[in-house]
């Protein structure tokens, strides 16, 4: 009994031994386990690295940053020369408009008008013994006197036996006259449209009464007589 216990106290002490060289070599060190983890992380950079140089195919090198496409500037001249042409093409179709209302308008505007207001009080012919070459109309002093038709003033101011005068010759070389006049309110050589003003009615002259004294001379010069010219053109007096 005696020996076998002997042994196994010999086996234990041995095993003890064994154990504490075991321990003096670094066998069983937990730092065995921070060795393996730094191996893992060198491991990890490695890879690390080995994936960038796969992505970029440059050694390592960083990614070249991505170039977009820039919005084509616009060209500034093109666009001024578009907004030209708008604006001539607006300006033409408001030229185009104006000259149709205008058109319009000339259309509506009688050709042909009573020289003047008033109480017609004589006619063409004879008439104390001589030729009376016009009608009379009278009224107020100061009436208004128009052109009958369009035309221009051919001559405005003094005359014998009218005191003052207007005559003024229209497209087709007719020339219409009027005379005794009070005041003139236009000048010679100026545009006049039927019914524009032209004078006020008057007494100057050989007159016995404020009144207008109209004449009408047709394109070869001769005097001819108003009733009948106006009533062709659809104007009455008497």
């Amino acid at each position: 009994m005696l020996r076998g216990r002997v042994v196994v106290a010999a086996v234990a002490a041995g095993a003890f031994v064994a154990a504490g060289q075991s321990m003096a070599a670094g066998e069983g060190n937990p730092g065995t386990e921070h060795d393996d983890f730094e191996l893992a992380s060198n491991d990890a950079a490695a890879s690390f690295g080995t994936a960038a140089d796969s992505y970029t195919g440059m050694g390592g090198s960083a990614p070249a940053p991505e170039v977009l496409p820039v919005a084509q500037t616009t060209d500034g001249s093109a666009e001024l020369a578009k907004l030209n042409r708008s604006s001539q093409v607006t300006k033409a179709l408001a030229q185009e408009e104006a000259t149709r209302i205008a058109a319009e308008e000339a259309a509506k505007r009688p050709k042909i008008v009573s020289p003047a207001a008033g109480r017609f009080t004589s006619g063409f012919g004879g008439r104390w013994g001589t030729t009376h070459y016009g009608i009379d109309i009278a009224n107020a002093k100061g009436t208004p006197i128009v052109s009958v038709a369009d035309g221009t003033v051919i001559e405005a101011g003094p005359a014998s036996g009218f005191g003052l005068w207007v005559r003024v010759q229209h497209d087709d070389g007719t020339i219409t006259v009027y005379g005794h006049v009070n005041t003139i309110t236009v000048s010679e050589g100026e545009t006049v449209k039927a019914g524009d003003q032209i004078a006020t009615m008057g007494n100057r002259g050989f007159s016995t009464g404020t009144h207008l004294h109209f004449e009408v001379w047709n394109a070869s010069g001769k005097k001819i007589n108003p009733l009948p010219w106006l009533q062709e053109r659809g104007v009455s007096v008497a």
